[in-house]
């Protein structure tokens, strides 16, 4: 068997022995051109950016990769239909311009056309029904002005009711007068998306450091502790990226947020009667707001999402309140024929969205404007914050700009929009790949790798846990190659077991022989 440490390993295999040589090497004095502190979507794709620059790169997380919010979203790739509607026209042009470059370049494996039904149920008037009809034929705008092909995102369409219900049997028949079909980008999984962007960080030379928790940063550097012993040192850096997300006021001073609460609940997909495509619910009393029905493709369906402000200290994992729970529940009901209790719902999580402040008032959450900001401390250190999971490459380009511009160095133009991640290849080739076409989605062009461990030792190929598709291999693969260093890496991150409790304690041994395998 092949060693996590052995040098045949490709140079994106993230792993324990590759981080303790990379923290040593820090620890020994190497200085890096940019440090980064926070490894989720803007962090990693600021790592990413930065080595693909030329400059040297060290890039350190608290916890894991995609531990807080980047693994909460509601896994769509957004092309900035409710901005438009808000009037915010630079946002919904870039998140559709975002929305391409992950569609059709960087990561084709990872993001896949998603349709959508929105019922027209007796609560969705006329009027409203026109503003959605011509929300979405703007979005389709949105989409052609992005320059993203016709096949890749279709064209929205008016369904008959025969048509809704045939895309979503749950759908109530009384009084339900057809539906209005769009499409968006969704991905196979949010945190599998920052793994391949930390991994392909990683092909280019950043060190790439989970559990290594930043205490006090300057413009120099940072203090840091390893997580795993307790050792503190200090990283050398000519610049410093604040990436940390809603943890990103704690580290520098006059960085003001109002984190937003978004909640989605787990649901097994039987109790929606087998959905081929997601649902826009539209919430009562709101013009522009809906409560997302996502089908996963995995036996799961989640439905969300909230926007409810957060007061005082940010929690590591947020808790979910019963009355988001209740809320989303109720908007549920509002539009399904079958009955979805408390008892239904197996699993729930919420993520914190950090939102610029902007003015202090007491505004709603939901009104906070989407734009992320780059802002440079009087010490150097620049902060990136706000925006969204979609535009985490334009946010992270935007940070190591100003980076570059604060400090004088010398480097290249930003290229990710031509940088494919890890796994990434064009869809006929991914098309024709001997493996299961769900690794396939999972991991593209490495989905033959995966595939493999399974065909050499049978005991890897079983899924982990019944009704769930992950498989052992999947695990060992995590451990080798991914960075997962304990169960949690393996079932609430490198894969989704974990958000289900009952499925997260039946995978435990599966887990603990996974990390055996590869120690």
């Amino acid at each position: 068997m092949t060693s996590p440490s052995s040098p045949a390993l490709p140079a994106s295999s993230l792993n324990a022995a590759r981080r303790r040589r990379e923290l040593a090497e820090l620890a020994d004095g190497t200085e890096a051109d940019v440090l980064v502190v926070g490894l989720g979507a803007t962090g990693a794709g600021a790592a990413l950016d930065a080595a693909s620059r030329g400059l040297t790169v060290a890039a350190v997380d608290a916890h894991d990769l995609a531990f807080g919010t980047s693994r909460w979203s509601s896994k769509l790739i957004h092309g900035g239909l409710r901005y438009l509607a808000t009037g915010q026209l630079d946002v919904a042009h870039e998140s559709a311009v975002e929305r391409g470059v992950l569609m059709e370049r960087t990561a084709p494996h990872l993001v896949r056309a998603q349709p959508f039904v929105l019922p027209l149920t007796p609560l969705v008037g006329r009027g409203q029904a026109a503003l959605a009809w011509a929300g979405f034929r703007a979005g389709d705008l949105l989409r052609a002005s992005a320059r993203t092909s016709r096949a890749t995102l279709p064209a929205p369409r008016v369904l008959s009711a025969v048509e809704a219900r045939h895309m979503a049997p749950a759908l109530r028949a009384t009084g339900l007068r057809g539906g209005l079909l769009s499409w968006d980008g969704q991905l196979t999984d949010d945190a599998r998306l920052v793994t391949a962007i930390a991994r392909t960080a990683a092909a280019h030379g950043a060190r790439v450091l989970t559990r290594v928790r930043a205490l006090a940063l300057s413009g120099s550097g940072a203090l840091v502790r390893d997580e795993t012993t307790g050792e503190e040192l200090r990283i050398r850096a000519r610049t410093v990226i604040n990436a940390a997300g809603v943890w990103a006021g704690g580290l520098v001073d006059d960085i003001r947020l109002r984190p937003s609460r978004g909640t989605h609940l787990v649901l097994r997909s039987d109790d929606l009667g087998g959905l081929a495509a997601g649902m826009h619910i539209p919430i009562p009393g709101e013009r522009n707001r809906f409560v997302l029905v996502l089908p996963q493709g995995d036996g799961r369906v989640y439905v969300g999402l909230t926007d409810e402000p957060v007061e005082g200290s940010v929690p590591d994992v947020p808790e979910v309140p019963e009355t988001d729970i209740g809320f989303l529940l109720d908007v549920l009901g509002s539009a399904l024929d079958v009955t979805v209790g408390r008892d239904d719902v197996v699993g729930a999580f919420a993520g914190l969205r950090p939102l610029l402040d902007t003015d202090g008032g007491p505004g709603r959450t939901a009104d906070i404007s989407r734009r992320h900001a780059v802002l440079t401390s009087p010490e150097g250190v620049v902060t990136v914050v706000g925006g969204k999971l979609t535009t985490y490459r334009r946010m992270a380009q935007d940070a190591v700009d100003a980076a570059v511009l604060a400090r004088g160095l010398r480097c290249g133009p930003c290229r990710t929009t031509a940088v494919p991640l890890v796994g990434a290849d064009r869809p006929r080739a991914l098309a024709q790949l001997d493996a299961p076409r769900r690794l396939v989605r999972r991991y593209g062009s490495e989905a033959p790798a995966v595939h493999a461990l399974g065909l050499e030792d049978p005991s890897l190929a079983r899924p982990v846990i019944p009704g769930h598709p992950v498989t052992g291999a999947e695990l060992v693969w995590a451990v080798r190659h991914e960075g997962a260093l304990d169960a949690s890496d393996l079932l609430d991150r490198r894969t989704r077991i974990g958000l289900v409790t009952d499925d997260r304690h039946a995978a435990q041994d599966a887990a603990r022989d996974a990390l055996a395998r590869s120690s």
